[in-house]
């Protein structure tokens, strides 16, 4: 079992839901931690708590990751900060939601910069370092989303699909370096993932990220190289994805996003702009 205690953790995407669920999971098994997320307020309240309630070192970095320019400006400050990363969670990631030729494309593409440059980024630059020193680790959370193309999720599952090939091969090459890699794949989980839009994610359905964290580090813990976090059904569903036609599957989860409203998302914003213009011509 890997010991999480006095290690140092840098967590992306910790001011809230999933994030901030691996910060506070990580703090109670004795890690220190960098705290990585646009929101400079958020992270600073969260590192008070932690600081309080389980005596660790605790550091903030406000950067936005969807900046192309961050994975070297985290990096930069965490050498100003003096401190050698032992364990960095790549957890930050946006999707958008809807039918993907009607809805705007910048949303697509931050996921993208979130999802996929700055994971690699920041695993290139810290990465190296710990094969140097001959010891770390690297957990990229993905989603289960990655093992199945996902029409009107069509760019979210795709930038996971990146990460899940990524992590796979990356694992390969730093095996017998001291480095370990691996590739978390939580399913439906009540974050808020789609707070601002119209879509939402049935209660039912989805795992607590209390839950989640807790899985996932218990599973890097015990040397696994991929994680599913999870409940069992999810874990069925994404082998049940690697033996059908990949046409098949994805007309499938057409069908699965068509029926929970994801063919007609739009941001609340928008909404009330698109009810404003039928009043108008009412």
């Amino acid at each position: 079992m890997h010991d999480y205690t006095h290690t140092t953790a840098l967590v992306t995407g910790a001011s809230k839901g999933l994030g901030e669920a691996y910060a506070r999971e990580l703090a109670s098994r004795g890690a220190h931690l960098i705290l990585v997320a646009r929101s400079a307020d958020a992270l600073h309240a969260l590192a008070g708590q932690l600081r309080a309630a389980h005596s660790v070192r605790v550091d903030v970095i406000a950067a936005d990751l969807s900046d192309r320019r961050a994975p070297r400006t985290v990096v930069d400050a965490v050498d100003e900060l003096g401190l050698d990363v032992d364990l960095l969670v790549n957890n930050a990631g946006v999707g958008a939601v809807g039918p993907f030729l009607g809805r705007p494309l910048e949303p697509t593409l931050q996921s993208v910069d979130v999802n996929v440059t700055a994971l690699i980024g920041l695993v290139h630059l810290l990465g190296a370092r710990m094969v140097e020193r001959g010891h770390g680790g690297i957990v990229n959370v993905a989603s289960t989303a990655a093992f199945q193309p996902m029409p009107y999720q069509a760019g979210y599952a795709a930038t996971k699909a990146f990460v899940l090939s990524f992590t796979e091969a990356l694992a390969e090459e730093v095996r017998g370096t001291g480095v370990r890699v691996m590739a978390a794949h939580p399913g439906a989980t009540a974050t808020g993932f789609f707070d601002g839009t119209t879509a939402s994610m049935n209660p039912k359905s989805t795992d607590s990220p209390a839950d989640v964290a807790a899985g996932t580090l218990d599973d890097f813990a015990r040397g696994r190289s991929l994680s599913f976090p999870g409940r069992a059904s999810q874990r069925a569903g994404v082998w049940a994805s690697r033996l059908l036609p990949r046409t098949t599957v994805a007309r499938l989860t057409g069908s699965l996003n068509r029926k929970a409203g994801f063919a007609e998302a739009a941001d609340v914003g928008e909404l009330g702009e698109l009810d404003s213009i039928a009043s108008r011509e009412k």
